[in-house]
């Protein structure tokens, strides 16, 4: 052999040990790179010339092979231009056009497949997935590990929400995804020691920010944590032995040829990219025809200041009555409405309801053998036959949606039981809202009759105690920027009661230190195309009449968004439209008072618009002024205050 053919070889060698292929987005600002390292999948990703995500792993570890080394690149790369429009109702934008660059980049071990790694860029996204394939005659397989990896910069920040440990918390009903955030921290940790619930949001110095997730999670897969390490890696997680009370199994199985869900990666030098994704959306597809066209409404319901002794046949006819007044479409009747109402009132109700242009939302515990929670009715959504002789009851008498809560566990068996209970209550044409359960993961579009997730913690904790009301505000100026970006968020709030009880009983119960303008603004700024507010019947006559009025008219749908200012747990402010009109949007949980100039270029000069401010004791006005020529407007907003401006 000459010396020639020697470095050839020797060229095709380490081709074939460092093969590097890139994959850019329509704009040519997203780059994701894909390497072999000594026998190791990697990826890389950059944004307009700046390192986001530094060399991090990929593979799978199964019970039919270790796909996580000794791999090979192969160099016929498939790649396709993706273009698609699609519209969804209940998602921050109505119309979408779904533009992006595919490649499908395959892996060998000693010569055979091993799998595929699928790539989806666009603009400010990125998602990827695997597809394994048979091994010889072996048509399923357990995936045991997913080595995939995401190592942030040095430097980079965290704003995470740790994952709980397993059947702790109420009645042993965690993890439910209602741990407090930890804001501006540094990579290297791992939360409780159980890593972080999705999504997961990391500022990378001054470069900009990263969202990671994951969409697509059905019935044949389990969904994934970030586990953190020291060096700033953080890795994918599957559920913990311990959920669902031990049942179930912790790796999910799936058949080959076989693909796992999506991760997602959106990147933003400013928080815009972030608030304003649907890449949750644009990487699934409907799962099943809708049964009939299913309506988005808004509604009340008394558990959030009446607590569980007033699920009673007068005080539900009573919120039917105010939920009319306010010209909203349901109302929700929480626990115990099995024993405390019976069926035969609830189909009285029903019938009530109707008669007022007001259908019922009933709660359904989920657990069978999985947690310890009272409250009935009990075992009926476990099992698919019960659960489908009560959906056809609900049906009968007219019932709008369920509720149901306390699930605990992200195993696929888990998954499974969610998209039964999704896709049974479609055959009876009923909504489905699901609370103390895992974050909704491309869920609007893939069941068309899903109708939001709790997956926070939400407003009930504000009646349990008064340091959830000290930082409802932190709260709030967090889950815009993290939990509701992927998401439906049924947080159940936007309160005009004083006080969290049952009459608005001064000095009873926990206090609610923010402002009524900040109610309205939440009810713009926390997105669910269902949403039961938190208000109650008195606040027809203790409340501000321009605030019953803003929220008889503030709609649950919208057909775009634009973030504007702000920053997580400090503030907030972002613009929402619903047809021609724009809803304008802050918070402020800063220990200052927010001065700042807004560009509102969506709202024309010498427009008459419509303005809610805050003053400094947090007493609210309105008022009307003219846009000037600029678009501009200087606002003020003082800690736990808001603004609105609507045109």
């Amino acid at each position: 052999m000459n010396f020639k053919s020697l470095i050839f070889l020797c060229l095709i060698s380490f081709f074939k040990l460092n093969a590097q292929s890139i994959i850019k987005s329509p704009d040519g600002k997203l780059a994701v790179s894909v390497y072999v390292n000594n026998g190791t999948a990697q990826y890389s990703v950059i944004y307009n010339e700046k390192t986001f995500i530094e060399k991090s792993p990929l593979g799978l570890k199964t019970n039919v092979g270790d796909f996580s080394s000794g791999l090979t690149l192969e160099t016929n790369i498939t790649q396709n231009k993706i273009d698609e429009s699609y519209q969804q109702r209940n998602i921050k934008k109505s119309k979408v056009q779904y533009t992006a660059n595919e490649a499908v980049f395959s892996f060998t071990k000693n010569g055979k497949s091993a799998f595929d790694v699928i790539f989806r860029v666009s603009n400010n996204n990125l998602g990827f997935k695997y597809k394994l394939y048979p091994q010889m005659e072996t048509l399923s397989c357990v995936v045991q590990e997913e080595v995939s990896g995401f190592l942030l910069p040095k430097g980079a920040t965290t704003f995470l929400c740790p994952q709980s440990n397993p059947m702790t918390g109420y009645a042993r009903t965690a993890p439910s995804y209602e741990t407090s955030y930890t804001l501006d921290d540094a990579v290297g940790k791992n939360g409780l020691g159980n890593g972080y619930t999705f999504p997961c949001l990391f500022r990378v110095n001054n470069n900009g920010w990263v969202l990671i997730s994951e969409t697509g999670v059905d019935s044949g897969y389990c969904a994934s944590r970030l586990i953190g390490h020291e060096d700033g890696l953080y890795t994918i997680g599957f559920p913990m032995l311990g959920e669902n009370n031990g049942n179930g199994t912790t790796s999910p199985g799936i058949s080959l040829a076989g693909e796992t869900p999506w991760r997602t990666i959106t990147i933003g030098e400013t928080l815009a990219p972030i608030v304003e994704t649907t890449i949750p959306f644009d990487l699934v597809k409907p799962k099943y025809q809708a049964s009939k066209d299913y309506q988005y409404t808004k509604g009340t319901w008394s558990w959030i200041m009446k607590m569980d002794n007033n699920t009673t046949f007068p005080i539900q006819k009573q919120y039917i009555d105010f939920s009319a007044s306010m010209g909203y479409e349901t109302i929700l009747i929480d626990a115990l409405w099995d024993t405390q109402i019976g069926r035969d009132k609830i189909a009285e109700l029903a019938a009530y309801g109707a008669q007022k242009g007001v259908g019922l939302y009933l709660w359904y515990n989920s657990n069978g053998y999985w947690n310890d929670a009272p409250q009935g009715p009990r075992g009926l959504m476990d099992n698919a036959g019960i659960r489908r002789k009560e959906m056809a009851w609900m049906k009968n008498i007219g019932v709008k949606g369920i509720k149901v809560d306390f699930f605990g566990g992200d195993k696929q068996v888990t998954m499974k039981l969610y998209e039964d209970i999704l896709t049974d209550a479609n055959d009876f044409g009923i909504m489905v809202i699901f609370h103390g359960c895992t974050l909704p993961r491309g869920w609007e579009r893939m069941y068309p009759n899903f109708a939001s997730s709790e997956a926070v913690l939400a407003s009930e904790n504000l009646h349990f105690g008064q340091q959830s009301c000290d930082n409802e505000a932190i709260s709030a100026a967090t889950h815009t920027f993290i939990r509701n970006t992927v998401g439906s968020m049924d947080f159940g709030g936007s309160a005009l009661n004083k006080f969290y009880n049952s009459d608005n009983t001064p000095n009873k119960g926990s206090k609610r230190m923010t402002s009524d303008v900040f109610a309205l603004a939440t009810s713009v700024l926390f997105h669910s195309g269902i949403q039961h507010f938190a208000l109650a019947p008195n606040n027809l006559y203790d409340a501000p009449d321009w605030a019953i009025k803003f929220m008889k008219e503030v709609p649950t749908l919208w057909d775009e968004v634009r973030f504007l200012e702000g920053y997580p747990g400090k503030y907030v402010i972002l613009a929402r439209r619903n047809g021609t009109k724009w809803y304008i949007a802050g918070i402020n949980a800063e220990n200052k008072v927010l001065k700042t100039k807004l560009k509102l270029e969506m709202l024309a000069s010498g427009m008459e618009v419509k303005c809610y401010t805050d003053d400094e004791h947090l007493n609210g006005n309105v008022s009307t002024f003219k846009m000037d020529r600029n678009q501009e407007v200087e606002i003020k907003i003082p800690r736990n205050g808001g603004i609105l401006i609507t045109n």
